[in-house]
Parts: C-alpha cells; sequence; structure tokens
C-alpha cells in the first residue's frame, strides 16, 4: 500500500511540474498564489486518501470517508488562517475564491406582515405564504432527513429541531435573518420541512435496519439486473448498528447527549453567523458546500461518538473525526466573535433573558433529581428493604413455633447425641 502511495504521488508530481513546464509561467502573482495553493491542496488529499486511518464506514469505498477527512484538515487549516487575519483582510481575502464577495449584504427580514389570509390584497391574498416559499424549503426538509439519517433517533432529531426555533426567537434582535412569523416557525418549519424530512429519515432507517446484509461479489451475480442492483447496494451501509442513546441511564451519557445537541445547535448558528460576518449571501456556493461538507463528516462523527459512548473499553479513544468536527465548529464560533463582536454582545430581551434561566434551571434540577437525589433515595430504600429481611429472616430463625428459642435446644440436642455415641 505504502509502494503504491508513492508512486501516485510521484506520477502526481511529475504531472503537475510537467504542466508548469510545458506553459509560460505568468506574472501574475495572485494566480499563480491561488494556482499552487490548489495544487498543494490536491497532493495532501492524494496523500490522505491513501494513507489516512480508515473510519467507521467502508461504503461505498474506505477511500471516500478518507478524502472527507482529509478535506476536514484543509478546511480546519483555512479557518485558522481566517481567524488570524484582519477582520478588513478576511473579508476581502474571500476576493480570492470569489470576486463577488467581499462586498456589504443586506439581511432579508422574514418576518413583517405575518397574515397568512391577507384582505386587503385582492390579487394574492395569499401572497405572505408564496413569499416564503423559496428555496431554502426543500433545503430544510432535506437537511433534516440527513440529519436523521446521521442521529438515527426520533427524540433527539425533534428536540434539536425545535430548540432552534427558540434560539431563533431568542436571537432575531441580533441576525434579521432569524425574524420569521410564528406560523413560518411551527407549521412550516418545524411540522412540514423539518418534521417531514425526520419522518422519512426514520422510515429509511427502518429499511435499513429490516435489510438483509448478506454480500456478494459483482461478477459472482449471473443477472444484469442482479448486478445493478448490486452496484446500487454498494451506496447502502455495510451492516447496520442500531443507535440507542439512552440518556438518562447514566450520567455520563446524559451529558454526553446534552453535548451533541450543543455542537449541533452551534454548528447550525454558526451557518448563519459565518454568512453575516464574512459577507457571503445564503444562495452562495460555498454555503452550500459547507452543508455537504457538514453532511458527509458528521455521520461518520455521530457513530465514532456512538461507538466511544457505547463501548469504552474497545474504542479507547474518540474518533479523529469527531475530534475534526468540535475543532471546526469551535474555530468558526471563535471567526464570528473576533469579526463581530458588537453583535454577539447585544444583550437579549429580558423575557427571553427569563426564559432561559427558568430551562437551564429545570434542567439542572432535573440532572440532580434523577442522578443523584433519586439515586441516594432508591439506595437508601433498598438499604432499610435489606435490614428488614435480615431481621425477619433473624427472627424467624430464633423461633421454632412454641416460643422456645432454636438456639437454646440446639445445646442439648449436641449432648443427646454424644450420649448415644
Amino acid at each position: 500500500r505504502r509502494a503504491h502511495t508513492l508512486t501516485v504521488l510521484f506520477i502526481l508530481t511529475c504531472a503537475l511540474g510537467y504542466v508548469t513546464l510545458l506553459e509560460e509561467t505568468p506574472q501574475d502573482t495572485a494566480y499563480n498564489t491561488k494556482r499552487g495553493i490548489v495544487a498543494s491542496i490536491l497532493v495532501f488529499l492524494c496523500f490522505g486518501v491513501t494513507q489516512a486511518k480508515d473510519g467507521p464506514f467502508s461504503r461505498p469505498h474506505p477511500a471516500y470517508w478518507r478524502f472527507w477527512l482529509c478535506v476536514s484538515v484543509v478546511y480546519e487549516l483555512f479557518l485558522i488562517f481566517i481567524l488570524f487575519q484582519t477582520v478588513q483582510d478576511g473579508r476581502q481575502f474571500m476576493k480570492y475564491i470569489d470576486p463577488h464577495l467581499g462586498v456589504p449584504l443586506p439581511e432579508r427580514d422574514y418576518g413583517g406582515n405575518c397574515l397568512i389570509y391577507d384582505p386587503g390584497n385582492g390579487t394574492d391574498p395569499f401572497h405572505n405564504i408564496w413569499d416564503k416559499l423559496d428555496g431554502f424549503v426543500p433545503a430544510h426538509f432535506f437537511g433534516w432527513y440527513l440529519k436523521t439519517l446521521m442521529i438515527r433517533d426520533w427524540w433527539m432529531c425533534m428536540i434539536i429541531s425545535v430548540m432552534f426555533e427558540f434560539l431563533e426567537y431568542s436571537l432575531e434582535h441580533q441576525l434579521p435573518n432569524f425574524s420569521e412569523c410564528w406560523w413560518d416557525h411551527w407549521i412550516m418549519d418545524v411540522i412540514l420541512c423539518n418534521g417531514l424530512g425526520i419522518y422519512c429519515g426514520m422510515k429509511t432507517l427502518s429499511w435499513l435496519s429490516l435489510k438483509t446484509y448478506k454480500w456478494q461479489g459483482l461478477w459472482n451475480i449471473p443477472t444484469y439486473k442482479g448486478k445493478m442492483k448490486r452496484i446500487v447496494f454498494q451506496f447502502t451501509p455495510y451492516s447496520w448498528v442500531k443507535f440507542e442513546w439512552k440518556p438518562a441511564s447514566s450520567l455520563r451519557r446524559w451529558l454526553a447527549v446534552c453535548g451533541i445537541i450543543f455542537v449541533f445547535l452551534l454548528a447550525e448558528l454558526n451557518t448563519f453567523y459565518l454568512k453575516f460576518v464574512l459577507w457571503m449571501p445564503p444562495e452562495h456556493y460555498l454555503v452550500l458546500l459547507r452543508l455537504v461538507f457538514f453532511v458527509n463528516v458528521g455521520g461518520v462523527a455521530m457513530r465514532e461518538i456512538y461507538d466511544f459512548m457505547d463501548d469504552p473499553k474497545f474504542h479507547k479513544k474518540l474518533g479523529q473525526q469527531a475530534w475534526l468536527v468540535a475543532a471546526i465548529t469551535a474555530t468558526e464560533f471563535l471567526i464570528v466573535v473576533k469579526y463581530d463582536p458588537y453583535t454577539l454582545t447585544l444583550s437579549l430581551p429580558f423575557y427571553i433573558t427569563q426564559c432561559w434561566i427558568l430551562g437551564i434551571i429545570l434542567v439542572l434540577t432535573w440532572t440532580a433529581w434523577r442522578f443523584f437525589i433519586r439515586d441516594i433515595t432508591l439506595r437508601y430504600k433498598e438499604i432499610r428493604r435489606q435490614k428488614q429481611e435480615h431481621r425477619h429472616e433473624k427472627d424467624k430463625c430464633l423461633s421454632n413455633g412454641d416460643g422456645h428459642s432454636a438456639l437454646l435446644d440446639e445445646p442439648n440436642g449436641n449432648k443427646l447425641q454424644e450420649r448415644k455415641l
């Protein structure tokens, strides 16, 4: 394998060098810099695809997941580079990726007139609904469909979906993009887009769990129909693992599940705040590429986290992709904090602060009751029950049914037995 890797790297390096020798090097410094960076990234990806450590997935091919692992490293290095730039230089650096970037953009407000039926508009009374139906509606559906395939739990998906809507309510004073009508929040997002995506995802998971995973070589299948079916099934999992998070089973699992929900919500918020501070329009291809990136690396990270939680003795270390996803999410948040601290420090409305404080107190109270007070109470009741059973057995042993002690009769019985002997 190492010899194969060195051969591929040698051929790729020779090809790149041959291309640079054939053409005359342009005198454009920016163009040469971009071309050199792209060539360096390609060489690194080629090395990583063949030499990186395999992850938990083997379909459609382990090299596919190694590729995304290497892309994670490249993306994290890019974020670190952006983090160490000034705000102006960082925003203008995006022009090297797309010349149309680096320009301040107005934020769209989805609130305003929230009438479902507007009688004042005679031509189209339902114009408010049609205005909200844009390209982000199918994006919401497919996004939550894929998230369900990653998380594999209906309750966790619904909690994250509802929690993000509360976050939008809480932060709409910072980003106008979060301002939406009530029916846009709960009917279009939670019930229709997110709920339908979660439902379809759970149906897909049910089909995958019932599917027979018996693989056969492509050339051993006699019919063309069977060969085509085998090619399609190559993009399904090699085997199936059902995720049973069981957050209330132990304090460790409860904290881990809370951490997963927190990272998911933070990554969702980073999507909106990054495009706000880096001046990227929502429909830009970089925003879509970031979502595609998280779909691929997020599935591997969730499987590594579940394996680590389910069997910590076998999986002694958390997987490499999970660590990279956590690092990327944290770095994105640091970029947002550095590039626009004023927006993040806008104080929450008083009633929003009260609601969040109440929610945090309820969660902490339930945690203390479930994993400390309840366990102490159950342990005390168990000890008390054992003492009562022990006392009852002792009294039963001391009594022989006619009021005489069995312990007092035992020496006399022993003496009679000795006399007989």
